[in-house]
């Protein structure tokens, strides 16, 4: 806790926030550079958040586990944690809800993968054994999936190191030597494996359970009371956004390498994501079993509370 809230007066130091110069309600919404905020920036690029009455402003956030402590801060009103990142947040005591989901599990989900750097010799699971990898978060989605794909291949991950490494430093501390592999997610898998110096070892999803969130819009439990019609109106831009994502995918992925200042080749062969914000405890259960084997929650998360309606 400690931490979290150095982390948070830090962050609240480094943000500079306006009040609106208009009625519209201002959100300032955290992300990550994934392709899982396609459809947050086709909205902005439609108008679906402002014709609802909201202003909606995209904050960069370099880790996931900044996260919650911008939301603590007030440095960002809405988040897009991972579910690990949330639910590890909630049962630390932070304040927060889930405001609405974003994507789900899929058996055949191509955008996730482990990437190794070539020459490493790891030709199995068991061969990530003293190896070093680069995980976007320590305890964000990927490391606990992927920590929970080598136990159910028999390898204790204790045995493994795992180093915090956003996913635009993954091509260059891979190639460096500095980590023998990573866990990424599209668009960064293609770009690291169209060096030659990497490949893509495993698409370990497919070994999971489907149905499970993987990223959550969060925010403060009392922003979210106060601000219902905001949040709701913030869904409807999301789903607009998300079904004009569905219908026109070639345009989406130029958008979002818009957003994410990244070629357009880059994305052109990025699968969507499975998109939706209705979010109920049976899509964010599975996690809290996984988390507890884990260690990373020992207490009693209580769903339904953590989900607003």
């Amino acid at each position: 806790m400690r931490l979290v809230r150095a982390l948070a007066a830090a962050i609240a130091a480094a943000f500079v926030i306006t009040a609106p110069a208009h009625a519209q309600t201002k959100i300032i919404v955290g992300y990550t550079a994934a392709i899982d905020v396609t459809p947050l920036f086709v909205a902005l690029d439609k108008g679906y958040f402002q014709k609802r009455g909201i202003e909606v402003v995209p904050q960069f956030m370099a880790v996931n586990p900044l996260i919650p402590p911008a939301l603590v801060s007030d440095s960002i009103q809405i988040g897009m944690p991972t579910t690990t990142t949330f639910l590890q947040a909630v049962d630390g005591g932070i304040d927060l809800v889930a405001v609405a989901g974003l994507n789900f599990t899929r058996k055949a989900d191509i955008n996730f993968g482990v990437v190794t750097r070539t020459g490493t010799n790891i030709s199995k699971p068991q061969d990530f054994v003293g190896k070093k990898v680069g995980v976007p978060g320590l305890g964000a989605f990927l490391h606990v999936m992927f920590r929970e794909w080598l136990t159910l291949k028999g390898v204790d991950w204790k045995k493994v190191e795992f180093v915090e490494t956003q996913f635009p430093q993954m091509e260059g501390i891979l190639k460096s030597g500095s980590v023998d592999a990573v866990v990424a997610i599209q668009p960064f898998v293609s770009r690291i494996t169209g060096t030659k110096a990497a490949e893509l070892f495993a698409q370990f999803i497919s070994d999971m359970p489907a149905g499970m969130g993987i990223t959550v819009f969060a925010s403060k439990k009392a922003w979210a009371n106060a601000n219902m019609d905001a949040i709701k109106a913030f869904r409807a831009g999301f789903e607009e956004g998300a079904d004009y994502t569905r219908a026109n995918p070639d345009e989406a992925r130029a958008t979002v390498a818009k957003f994410l200042k990244l070629p357009p080749q880059a994305v052109a062969a990025v699968e969507i994501p499975q998109l939706d914000s209705k979010l109920n405890d049976s899509k964010l259960a599975p996690w809290v079993s996984i988390m507890k084997s884990q260690g990373m929650i020992r207490g009693d998360v209580n769903l339904k509370n953590v989900i607003i309606p």
